[in-house]
């Protein structure tokens, strides 16, 4: 297969529903002759902040010049970004050449009685295999879905160095469950026996179900007490931080929950120094400036201001207009929402409601998206701010452009399957 055909072999999967038990992956991984073995992983579990968290290690590793894998998902512009070594893209050539392999493994999964592997499994298959070809020395891997079930779970005790859980939050409850314990209880997952474990610092509910998932698997725990660092300067270039016993921390991607995030890797980082990584501190600071994640309050434009973010469930929605009000205290917001219909947002419009001077409603690209339509009479539903529906992303921005003033502020928000077209419109190369 060529790469567009590799796409498509991949992309047209159809979706099991609710069946994802493992041994179809394990399966397919043996067939493959079990690329995932022997290569040594950051496993990155958790609702809001993985890709964010995973970035500010994968940079750190590179850093400190470790040949270095990166595994996340979605996608913003193009497929590849799902899978990088030392922050490069799998090639075309090698993406196909190896989605190949695996479409000839799959039939032989199929023949054991077992189902067709899913979208994710698939890619997963793909990550691993490059991930090995390429002979990284440590993978960042980022959980797709909860994680006990989870495609990346397939990794051994042995070769899972770090697991670290990050903000839990509600979101695919009709896998997971409807308390954020249960949710924590399926990330919690993939802690393996006598692993070392770190936990972003956050409610006790969730910390406890961590922390006694450590006690029955013998593993390490180590909290992130993200609460503890001090912000001491922000604005649009970035925002630095002192955090435990480092001062002077800087990240250029905005956003208090970004501090958060990159709390978590620096305690991560401390945590792979006990096993044997050699990260100076130096190298340390250099990887947290460095780390760059697109669609997450990303500045696309000044004059006016305009920020896109990949918030889309209630607690993303908080943690940007917690950060919109540091940044642009007082200011109203010219909000373009577009969202899943899966998703809770009507949660998320009673949040940005207060912030907002007017929605301008979109429509995602995605089958799972609500139309812009319906979006704007949910919003009316809620009352009090001026909504207009779009028919495009490109005219929903072109119009809010037009109706603000050079020192109004756009936020661009509610679906991370939008950020590419509008990283497009803007003009933004892929990474």
């Amino acid at each position: 297969m060529n790469y567009q055909e590799s796409l498509d072999y991949i992309l047209s999967t159809p979706n099991p529903g609710g069946v994802y038990e493992r041994n179809v992956m394990q399966s397919l991984l043996e067939k493959l002759g079990n690329p995932h073995q022997g290569v040594k992983y950051v496993h990155v579990a958790g609702t809001n902040g993985k890709g964010t968290t995973s970035a500010f290690l994968a940079s750190i590793l590179r850093e400190a010049g470790y040949h270095t894998g990166l595994y996340t998902s979605p996608f913003i512009q193009r497929f590849n970004e799902r899978i990088q070594v030392d922050g490069v893209q799998i090639p075309d050539d090698k993406l196909a050449e190896i989605t190949t392999r695996i479409s000839e493994a799959v039939p032989l999964v199929m023949a054991e009685g077992r189902r067709r592997p899913t979208i994710f499994e698939l890619i997963t298959a793909l990550g691993f295999c490059w991930f090995k070809e390429t002979k990284c020395d440590i993978v960042v891997l980022e959980v797709g879905m909860g994680g006990r079930l989870d495609a990346t779970n397939s990794i051994s005790d042995e070769d899972s160095v770090v697991s670290a859980m990050v903000n839990i939050g509600f979101d695919h409850m009709e896998f997971l469950g409807d308390t954020l314990p249960k949710i924590a209880g399926e990330k919690a997952g993939i802690i393996k026996e006598k692993g070392d474990v770190v936990v972003y610092g956050q409610s006790l509910e969730v910390e406890t179900v961590f922390y006694n998932q450590c006690v029955a698997k013998h593993a390490s725990y180590t909290r992130s007490s993200n609460e503890l660092a001090k912000v001491t300067n922000m604005d649009v270039t970035g925002t630095t931080f002192n955090f435990g016993g480092y001062d002077g921390l800087k990240i250029s991607l905005l956003g208090c929950y970004q501090v958060r995030n990159a709390c978590t890797a620096v305690t991560v980082t401390e945590r792979l120094r006990k096993h044997g990584y050699q990260i100076s501190e130096e190298q340390l600071r250099s990887g947290l400036l460095k780390a760059h994640w697109p669609g997450r309050v990303e500045l696309l434009r000044q004059d006016p201001v305009v920020i896109v973010d990949g918030a889309h469930n209630p607690q993303g929605f908080a943690a940007l207009m917690e950060t919109m009000d540091l940044l642009f205290p007082g200011k109203k917001l010219n909000i373009i929402l577009g969202v899943l219909a899966d998703k809770d947002f009507n949660a998320g419009i009673d949040i940005a409601l207060p912030h907002a001077k007017k929605f301008f409603a979109v429509t995602p690209p995605s089958y799972r998206a609500l139309s812009s339509g319906e979006l704007a009479e949910d919003i009316r539903q809620h009352g009090g701010v001026d909504v207009a529906a779009f028919e495009s992303i490109p005219a929903a921005i072109e119009a809010a452009l037009q109706e603000s003033a050079s020192d109004d502020v756009i936020a661009i928000l509610g679906s991370l399957y939008q950020v590419g077209d509008v990283r497009t419109y803007f003009g933004r190369s892929v990474f």
